[in-house]
């Protein structure tokens, strides 16, 4: 098999030749065919996560077909299409896991993180963690619904029913969301970048009622607000951009230092959330329904070698929606 690997903090990633892996008990092996490249992997490579394993394959949007199976696996069979999320492995006995609250789980592993993901020919998963895609779809096209989607949907049920959504920095996540949203009749009102014109067309292109830039205030009040952006000063603008009673959901695994603010932007009853990780169920609520709500992800593909190229054109903003590594 070959990899891009994190050797070292803050370098390059290095194409690497590794022994091929079996499969142990309750696990399978997946032959990757697409790997979404999520912010959160820019994350692990600058060393902004805590507790960094190195060295790490990282990659956690995974689509590929199983080619080998471990003893004690059932229910997924040779050649099936799965999907392999951020949330790779939970303890199962922690108190967050038994109470149906596995994303918070005590003893977790991270697909890309804390075990080797996707920026490879192929990986091994414990397949509990693994999702049927079925076939409907590309590879490439579903690959971004694996985190970008799925924390995008976790978010959305934490903001609640409201009609009017913020949706604050406009890339991946929020380009699927945003197609979420007004499959449900919400109005999405889209936050970029101040003077990013073009994403701000590309967000309206997708359905959104308003776009602007994130220094502006929107054109009615909003219901819940979901920050994306890792830029901590970002929360005081979304609450003043909230009504009496809402929400701003801070989506992001990591952000920078949210500054002070005057509790009058928190005051009347207006709640700050933050999301961690996704369940299994989140998984298999949210891909049951994206036949349906016809989803349509934006990606620029890359081959798997061009992988350090892909996180500097995800830090630069130079694309729209996700990038997708092609093994």
């Amino acid at each position: 098999m070959h990899a891009m690997v994190l050797k070292q903090l803050g370098k390059p990633l290095a194409w690497t030749e590794l022994p091929d892996r079996e499969p142990g008990s309750g696990e399978i092996r997946v032959k990757v065919t697409a790997c979404g490249v999520c912010r959160t992997d820019l994350h692990v490579v600058d060393g902004e996560l805590p507790h960094p394993q190195v060295p790490i394959i990282p990659g956690h949007e995974i689509v590929g077909r199983i080619d080998a199976v471990g003893s004690g696996v059932k229910g997924l069979d040779l050649g099936q299409r799965v999907g392999i999320p951020w949330l790779g492995h939970t303890c199962g006995v922690c108190p967050y896991c038994t109470m149906q609250r596995e994303n918070l789980c005590d003893r977790p592993l991270f697909t890309g993180y804390t075990r080797d993901g996707g920026f490879a020919t192929s990986t091994v998963v414990d397949a509990r963690f693994a999702f049927p895609l079925g076939e409907h779809g590309s590879d490439e096209s579903l690959a971004p619904l694996l985190c970008a989607g799925l924390i995008g949907w976790r978010a959305l049920g934490m903001a609640g029913d409201g009609k009017n959504l913020g949706l604050y920095g406009f890339g991946a996540a929020a380009h699927i969301l945003a197609q979420v949203a007004t499959w449900q009749g919400r109005s999405v009102f889209a936050f970029t970048r101040p003077g990013d014109r073009a994403t701000q067309d590309f967000a309206r292109s997708l359905g959104a009622t308003w776009a602007g830039g994130s220094d502006e205030m929107p054109p009615q009040m909003l219901d819940a607000a979901i920050i994306f952006a890792t830029v901590g000063d970002l929360v005081p603008l979304a609450l003043r951009a909230v009504r009496k009673g809402g929400r701003v959901v801070c989506a992001g695994i990591h952000m920078s230092d949210i500054p002070s603010f005057a509790y009058s932007l928190l005051w009347e009853e207006r709640q700050l959330l933050s999301v961690a990780n996704l369940t299994r169920q989140d998984g298999i609520d949210f891909l049951s329904q994206v036949p349906r709500m016809g989803i349509l992800t934006k990606t620029t593909p890359y081959p798997l070698q061009r992988a350090n190229e892909a996180l500097a054109d995800l830090r630069a903003g130079r694309f729209e929606g996700a990038a997708v590594l092609m093994p």
